[in-house]
């Protein structure tokens, strides 16, 4: 039966493994909150993934990059990363690329990926996929074969089926994954939980026409930072008795941005106003964010905002802080080469998407 799959003996998906709670061990398979992560290796995930009914039979070549519990997720893994995805998808051989990840900090990476090769993988008609387990490898109902298994699937799925793209796949249904927000500590579709998504089998024609929508902008891809050279980005979140000091703090630190986990639409602390318009006046990049978990900050809503300041529209603050990152370093790096783009005008590419 033709499924759809795009199927040659030249072509390959390729895994990469960093790690995470699908590769996690538990001392007892029956308690799956007392486990260790990273540690199966990768190619016995996807030996597993392979062995289930109704699997993709493509070729599948394994790179691990990375065994980590995915909260020790640093800058520099970050840039391996997108040299890696970005390199395997200029590979005519590589007909899409895996990437099993812990749950913990996907929503940073798949936002990172979002913005430093969707379009490559767009232009080259592949795909990215992020994926990864909620229950340790050795747990009973462990979850993370079959994410593995519908991942391999929509890595090989032509693209009159389904668009090319950064996705994320959990429990049988997939989204972009810039959309990916841990919003539960167990369920095992705590990944994408109230995010837009559609099942892998079947495309909802409304999530497809956000997908267009997106695909549609004329932006590029943002460049990745060196190991070495990823601005100094931190979050405070904004809270009752919030105090001065917590802002006052980094004044005489060599800080280069601050996401604020405001309250509601994304206010904040009184106390905090005025250190932070002496942070923003020595240059200091500052973004809002909600500390809410779903819906949009917008703009000098519900107040005027400093000049200056950016609002994170949709992104949680974890991933506004990647997004302002890369910002700041592509201004940099577009200053000197003669350009007058700024920094809000980076954030912009990446936390406006069409809606």
């Amino acid at each position: 039966m033709d499924n759809g799959l795009m199927k040659s003996p030249n072509q390959h998906v390729l895994v990469i493994g960093m790690g995470g709670t699908i590769a996690g061990l538990a001392q007892d398979p029956n308690n799956p909150f007392a486990y260790r992560a990273g540690r199966v290796a990768l190619e016995a995930l996807i030996s597993t993934a392979q062995a289930s009914s109704g699997a993709a039979q493509c070729e599948i070549r394994a790179e691990r990059l990375a065994n980590i519990d995915s909260r020790d997720l640093s800058e520099p893994l970050l840039t391996q990363l997108g040299h890696v995805v970005r390199a395997a998808l200029d590979k005519p051989d590589v007909l899409g690329v895996v990437i099993t990840h812990g749950t913990d900090t996907i929503e940073e990476t798949g936002l990172f990926l979002d913005a430093v090769c969707r379009k490559q993988a767009e232009h080259l008609g592949k795909r990215v996929i992020l994926t990864g387990a909620m229950l340790p490898s050795n747990h009973p109902q462990a979850d993370g074969p079959l994410n593995l298994q519908a991942s391999l699937y929509w890595a090989q799925m032509d693209l009159e089926t389904c668009p090319a793209g950064v996705f994320g796949i959990f429990t049988g249904r997939v989204c972009l994954a810039r959309d990916l927000a841990k919003r539960h500590t167990s369920e095992l579709n705590a990944p994408l939980r109230d995010s837009p998504s559609s099942p892998v089998h079947l495309i909802n024609p409304s999530w497809l026409s956000r997908i267009r929508r997106i695909q549609a902008d004329s932006g590029s891809d943002i460049a990745i930072p060196p190991e070495n050279a990823w601005p100094w980005v931190e979050i405070l979140t904004s809270h009752a008795g919030a105090r001065p000091e917590t802002v006052l703090h980094w004044s005489n630190q060599a800080i280069q941005g601050l996401v604020i986990a405001g309250t509601g639409m994304g206010g904040v602390q009184a106390a905090w106003l005025k250190p932070l318009h002496a942070l923003a006046e020595k240059g200091v990049a500052i973004a809002k964010a909600s500390r809410v978990g779903a819906g949009h900050v917008h703009l000098n809503l519900p107040e005027t905002d400093p000049a200056g300041w950016v609002a994170a529209g949709s992104l949680s603050a974890p991933k506004a802080r990647i997004a302002l990152q890369l910002a700041l370093y592509a201004a940099a790096e577009a200053k000197q080469g003669g350009k007058s783009m700024t920094w809000q005008d980076f954030f912009a590419r990446i936390a406006v998407l069409p809606e």
